[in-house]
């Protein structure tokens, strides 16, 4: 086990059990009864004229009491600074249940968020949580070596499991963590916030529906510049790999996740800055290119050791389009050029912007409700897992790497995400 977890509590402990909110075949009923497509939303006379923007319609949230319960493990910077924040804008999530190493910081964080001191776990009583009946779903948001035992260990105690992504740090733990849900009869969802943001789904849609005809070339960046060389994300035994998993990842999911496609070859290229105290165990820089089944080229670059930058364009046969910022928390600007005549276009879209951790854990719990597929699982992770080991085996080897070769679309997704 890594030192940061070897003295006193092991993280992975506090996830050994936790139990089902909605155990009974009566409550699920109930609850799905509840759920948003069986409300009605208020009716509001329009503000602006017919030539104005649609605000659409006001949200439509769940009553509290009718909201499934999420236990956050793990008070990192991502949970306090985004996650916790964002049940403020959830319609089917409530913060129920906190874990922390450190009690006096969770009891804090509960009394600001109406967190019950009785929901309040330290890493050697959380197996108390079995016996919370506020509690349907972790969210695991620990480092990625503890993703695999801990979303085991949640599974065999009854509870449905959300997982910050990179899902684990190897083929072999994915796919355990996918048969521990199965086994279990829980749902085990990634947390791949840019699948469920507006911005990038209308991206989406011009690639698959061919707006500006055939995609050709897909480009993608997503860097930053890594600061306190101790940090876990530099540590091999903790975060598995350096940029790739952490941010590459970014780039490596949503061009799959945009064409609806699986490479079938990989060349990859790695490289660290000798001596800089920060890539001593993992890389600084990779770039690698993926090849599809429709002739798709992606060329794809990440590191911990640039400014920071978040874009993706894609290139078509009429026109291009993307994403700059893309996969920032907020902020995010689609993008697109195409030609009329002698007039070429440049625009800037405005879709507005939504809250892409409230997006994420109110589809996982509608999953849970209603008894659907996330539309990220286990198998989406499982895939990006198989991808980066291909893309670390070329830039070792100076080689392409094939991987299977599949031509269904969205082979590893399951039900879309409802709309607004």
């Amino acid at each position: 086990m890594p030192e940061l977890f070897s003295a006193g509590l092991s993280r992975r402990a506090f996830i050994q059990n936790a139990g089902l909110g909605l155990a009974s075949a009566g409550l699920l009923t109930s609850a799905a009864s509840a759920a948003p497509a069986a409300e009605k939303p208020i009716s509001l006379p329009p503000l602006g004229a017919s030539t104005e923007l649609d605000p659409g319609e006001p949200p439509l949230p769940l009553p509290p009491g009718k909201r499934l319960g999420v236990a956050v493990v793990g008070l990192g910077n991502l949970s306090v600074a985004q996650i916790i924040p964002a049940f403020g804008e959830s319609k089917l999530c409530k913060l129920t249940a906190l874990v922390s190493g450190d009690q006096n910081k969770a009891r804090e964080i509960a009394a600001q968020h109406g967190v019950p001191e009785r929901s309040v776990y330290s890493y050697s009583n959380y197996d108390s949580i079995r016996d919370n009946p506020d509690v349907d779903i972790i969210y695991i948001v620990l480092p990625n070596s503890q993703h695999a035992e801990f979303t085991v260990r949640g599974a065999q105690a009854g509870k449905h499991i959300l997982c910050e992504k990179p899902m684990a740090t190897s083929v072999k733990e994915c796919r355990q963590m996918i048969d521990a849900c199965k086994t279990a009869g829980k749902k085990l969802m990634i947390a791949y916030r840019i699948q469920y943001e507006p911005n990038n789904r209308f991206m989406r849609s011009l690639v698959q529906s061919q707006k500006y005809g055939p995609v050709k070339v897909i480009e993608a960046v997503n860097g930053q510049n890594q600061g306190d060389p101790s940090q876990w994300r530099l540590k091999k035994a903790l975060a598995g790999g350096g940029s790739l998993p952490d941010v590459g990842l970014y780039c490596l999911n949503t061009t799959r996740f945009l064409t609806g496609e699986e490479p079938l070859e990989v060349m990859g290229s790695l490289y660290s800055t000798p001596g800089d105290p920060r890539f001593k165990e993992v890389e600084e820089s990779v770039t690698w290119q993926m090849r599809f089944p429709s002739g798709i080229l992606s060329n794809n670059a990440t590191s911990y050791g640039f400014h920071e930058v978040r874009r993706y364009r894609v290139n078509a046969a009429t026109g291009w389009f993307g994403m700059d910022p893309a996969f920032a928390y907020s902020g995010l600007q689609p993008m697109l050029s195409y030609a009329e005549g002698k007039i070429e276009h440049r625009e800037t879209p405005i879709l507005g912007q939504k809250n892409q951790f409230a997006l994420e854990m109110d589809h996982m719990a509608e999953c849970v409700i209603l008894n659907k597929m996330p539309y990220t699982p286990g198998e989406e992770g499982l895939q990006d897992q198989v991808i980066m080991e291909a893309i670390y085996k070329s830039a070792h080897s100076g080689k392409p790497v094939s991987l299977p070769h599949i031509t269904t679309r969205d082979t590893f997704r399951g039900t879309e995400p409802t709309e607004g």
